[in-house]
């Protein structure tokens, strides 16, 4: 059972896509950050403010599962999850959904550091 959820919407761009018109792999990573970014700014937070208190959450592992590919002008909703929360890191799961059909699905772990790279501990109103 997750501990949060969230949904974002984003519109495929045409730079997002290769010569097919297709969504390039690679930017399903950047979909999902997006939708975590989003899911912060929902909690009353931007990742702005985490940077300017001098944390950042890098991410430390990430992947994706591919099932069908997203084209130009695709509406496509990002189901974001948070499965786990430890002293210092976050896991979240994703699904990418067009219509009704999930099309991409995938994790990543970001961990949170300080300006010079050392692991620290999350904020507590981020615990919350």
């Amino acid at each position: 059972m997750p501990l949060a959820s969230h949904e974002t919407q984003i519109r495929v761009r045409y730079q997002e896509t290769d010569g097919q018109r297709r969504v390039h792999h690679a930017n399903f990573l950047t979909y999902f950050e997006v939708a975590r970014t989003e899911m912060l700014r929902a909690r009353g937070a931007t990742y702005r403010e985490f940077e300017d208190a001098g944390l950042f959450l890098v991410v430390a592992e990430a992947n994706c599962r591919y099932r069908a590919a997203a084209e130009y002008d695709d509406l496509l909703l990002v189901r974001t999850y948070v499965e786990k929360i430890g002293g210092a890191s976050i896991e979240h799961n994703y699904e990418v959904i067009r219509d009704t059909t999930i099309i991409a699905s995938g994790s990543t772990t970001v961990v949170c550091v300080d300006r010079e790279g050392r692991v620290r501990r999350l904020p507590d109103w981020l615990l919350e």
